[in-house]
């Protein structure tokens, strides 16, 4: 089963510093009917839990991180 990158985006911890996170989803389902299995990873591997929709988790750690918003660009 392989993981597919489909997005990132960064999160901040209360000291302030700043992760980028990758998410991945695998490439084939896990059980029939069920949706793809979503994974969130560090930049540099770390595994991240996800707690809720903006909440994170580093699993090494136990550090939470919150998900910055995102900011559209003006074109």
């Amino acid at each position: 089963m392989a993981a597919v990158l489909v997005g990132q985006f960064h999160a901040r911890d209360a000291q302030g510093r700043i992760y980028s996170v990758h998410e991945f989803q695998d490439s084939t389902p896990a059980a029939e009917g069920s949706g793809p299995v979503t994974t969130y990873k560090l930049a540099i591997g770390d595994r991240v839990n996800k707690v809720d929709d903006n909440e994170f988790m580093l699993v090494q750690t136990g550090v939470t991180i919150t998900r910055e918003p995102q900011i559209a660009s003006a074109s």
